[in-house]
């Protein structure tokens, strides 16, 4: 299956799918339609969401606040703004997606 991507005006928006509690952190590859983010953090009072935000602006080379994760997202499955050019930003999510790991 292939990723799920949204142009917005301002950037795209995509699903990840998020592990926590991992022995390592990476970036890349798929879970059904969403990228996938693994994490050391635990999904305790916000942890591995801000994990997630930290590895995401790693991956794609931006500040954490470009990286805006949905709100109402708990479990793994995880809604994520990223603010910039779309084209570019599109072409890095798909380059991620393609990896088993990028970093």
């Amino acid at each position: 299956m292939s990723l799920s991507i949204e142009r917005t005006r301002d950037g795209i928006a995509f699903w990840i799918h998020v592990t926590p509690r991992a022995k390592r952190e990476c970036v890349g590859g798929t879970h059904g339609d969403a990228l996938k983010v693994v994490t050391k953090a635990p999904p305790v009072d916000g942890e591995a969401n801000a994990s997630c935000v930290e590895l995401l602006a790693d991956a794609f080379v931006l500040p954490r606040k470009k990286i805006l994760l949905d709100a109402s997202s708990t479990g793994r499955r995880k809604r994520v703004r990223v603010l910039g050019e779309g084209e570019s930003l599109e072409a890095r999510l798909r380059a991620l997606a393609n990896s088993d790991d990028l970093r």
